[in-house]
This record gives structure tokens, sequence and C-alpha cells, in this order.
């Protein structure tokens, strides 16, 4: 089977082919990858993937194809990067025909697989990569106007899309149980790919202990409510800190929040490899999410044995089985986060145990073994028209 995949993410493929999901896929299926990429020029490409890697990268049974982010110092407009799909999609299409279109999310990707679909005839899938019932509105205490019109656009997009689609990838179960009119949809249920294998099982040895929170925006993600936490049972923990780890562009507000606490170290986004090695170290991984698809930094919390803590929302419950590999709080509420991370931190044997639950777990249903076979099964039933 051939399929076109429409990536949204400027984040490039990994280097170590272990990690590259559609390396692994190759076992099973070919096709093509639109890939749009942070570099600016074709050289910075080739400086990173070797000679010959612009402007198609081969990776097994597929070939990327890049979409340069930026024009000189200036980030290339949507209306191009959406003309690039188009074309590109429809000159691969023309020299070699693909069965299936996967978008992943259902926003402007799946527009346009939509408008690639009903010009090749191919069947159409579109990912849910996030919990779209509450995208753009927690992304800020008080959502403005144009927060409304972007989740306006989202369920218009999200309806349009999945009206037009032949099968939808959902990361858990309920993913889409508030939106009525889409409940007869089919759909596959999966986890997001995490290369399990790579990631180093926590020693519970370090002689410091830490809380680590991988992710951002920092409102989105619930920072502000873990700090809130952790400043209350910091007095209680001289020997334990509280890492963030990620993307905060308004450092500032996050700096105001820890009330210069020297147990709180906010630290700037690293690449995926150094980030795992950061949380082979860890004693707790956190999530106190407002908005969530599933969270793919708990599952490689899982995959390295730590005890997770996160909110009840989205697809966190469903990775979170509370009470076995850690502990599910209501969203927003700073007392409930407060009470578990201390039990967590006071009772080693606890954190032992809820990690290592999490890391059967993680070997056994989310490796990526069993996301090839998934992923498989779900092209195989969207071009066979399964239900």
């Amino acid at each position: 089977m051939r399929i076109l995949y429409i990536q949204a993410s400027f984040v490039p493929p990994p280097l170590d082919l272990r990690a590259d999901r559609f390396c692994l896929l190759s076992e099973m299926i070919e096709g093509d990858v639109l890939q749009p990429a942070w570099f600016r020029t074709p050289d910075e490409i080739e400086a990173v993937y070797g000679p010959g890697s612009w402007p198609v990268y081969t990776v097994g049974r597929f070939r990327y194809h890049w979409f340069l982010a930026f024009h000189g110092q200036r980030p290339k407009s949507r209306l191009t990067k959406f003309w690039f799909y188009l074309r590109k999609g429809l000159r691969i299409y023309r020299e070699r025909h693909f069965e299936c279109i996967v978008a992943y999310s259902h926003m402007t990707t799946a527009l346009i697989a939509v408008l690639l679909k009903l010009v090749s005839g191919a069947k159409l899938i579109v990912e849910i990569v996030t919990s779209p019932e509450q995208v753009y509105l927690t992304e800020r205490p008080r959502p403005g106007l144009g927060d409304k019109l972007k989740h306006l656009y989202s369920d218009v997009s999200l309806h349009l899309s999945l009206l037009m689609a032949d099968r939808a990838h959902y990361l858990f179960p309920d993913q889409l149980s508030s939106y009525r009119w889409l409940q007869r949809v089919p759909h596959s249920v999966f986890h997001d790919f995490v290369p399990i294998s790579l990631i180093d099982r926590c020693s519970g040895s370090g002689t410091e202990l830490f809380i680590l929170l991988v992710g951002s925006p920092w409102y989105l993600k619930g920072v502000d409510l873990l700090i809130h936490a952790f400043r209350r049972l910091a007095p209680d923990f001289p020997n334990v800190k509280l890492t963030l780890l990620g993307h905060f562009p308004d450092k500032a507000a996050l700096n105001a929040l820890t009330k210069g606490s020297t147990q709180i170290e906010i630290m700037a986004a690293k690449p995926n490899p150094e980030t795992l090695r950061y949380i082979s170290k860890a004693a707790v991984m956190a999530l106190p999410s407002r908005c969530e698809g599933l969270g793919r930094v708990l599952i490689e919390g899982m995959a390295a044995g730590l005890p997770l803590v996160g909110s009840d929302i989205g697809g966190i419950p469903f990775l979170i089985r509370d009470g076995e590999n850690g502990f599910v709080v209501p969203c927003g509420d700073v007392d409930s986060l407060e009470v578990r991370l201390r039990q967590l931190m006071s009772d080693p044997e606890l954190r032992r145990k809820m990690g290592a639950n999490g890391y059967l777990r993680a070997h056994s249903e989310l490796s990526e073994n069993v996301y090839v076979q998934q992923f498989t099964s779900m092209i195989e039933a969207a071009v066979q028209g399964y239900p």
C-alpha cells in the first residue's frame, strides 16, 4: 500500500532511523511525506542529512519532500505553505498514484487533504491530535475574540474534513464525544508514535530528586498550577526541585510565579534525545494540562519508569491509570495536585511501584511495533472500507 502523509509540524525528522516512524513503517507500507521544516536553505538540509538529501530525503520506502519554513530571515506565509502541499501532492500523484492520504491534524492540513482526495480519488484519514472542544480556548487565562475565532475555524475544519474522511485516527476512545454529528465516522484508536526502545529506564539512584514537566505553551500545560502546588510543598522537601523544560517566550511571567524559589528551574526546550535524558533522571513526571491530546511526554515518562501526575483532561486519563502508574487530578485543582505530589515525594517505594507498572505497560502496549501494526491496520481499513 502506498500513502501520502501531510505533516504539519516544522520539526524535521530524526537522524536516528530507529526513531523515524516512517523508516519503521517501511516494513509494511510505502509512500511520500510532505515535510515542512525550520531550515532556510537547501545547504542547511544537506549539512544535516547529507549530500543529495535535497529536495528529497529517502528513508526506507518513504520519501520526505521538504518545504523550507523561511525565506531569508522571514518566515514564509501560510498561503505559500498551503500551495506547496497542494502542488507537491498533485505532482506526486501524477508520478505514482497513492491509495490513501493521511493528514496530521484536523486543521489546514486536513482541508488540503480533502482537496487532494477530490482530485485523486484516494482514501482519506484525518489524525485528531488534540482535544478540539478546548483548542485555542485554554492557551491564556481569558481567551479573546481572536482565540474564539480560531476555535470556530477549528470546529469548521473538523466537521468539513471528517465528514469527507474515510476514517479518523483517535488517540483515545472518547476524543470526539462532544461532537454528535461526527459519531458515525469510522475510526481507529491507538497511541502516538514514541521510540520506546531508545528511552533509558530511570535507575532511581540519582542524588538529586526533581519533578519534571516537559511542554509548552506554559498556561495550556498548567505550568502555573504546578508552580503553585510545588511552592506549597517545597519547604517540607528542601532536597527536591521542580524542573520546567520547554519553549517559554514569556519567561518573565513564569519567573514572577516562582517568587524567586531556588528550587524551581526553568529551562529552554532541548532536542528530543537530550530531553529523554532529563526524563530518565527525574523522580516524577507531571502534566496538569488544561488541554491535551494524549501527551507523548507521558508515554516517554512511562517508558523511563516514572510515576505520573496529570489532569483529567483529554487522553491523560487514558494513559494514567489512577493509583496504578500515577495519579489523575481534577483540572485546575492545585490542592489535589499538591496532595498527590506530596504523596509521591514522601514514598520512594510508591514511586518505584507506580513507575514499574507504567514501564511494563509502555513496553507492551505502546511500543514501536504496536504502533506500526496499528497504523498499518488503519490504512488497510480505510482502503478496504472496513468499519
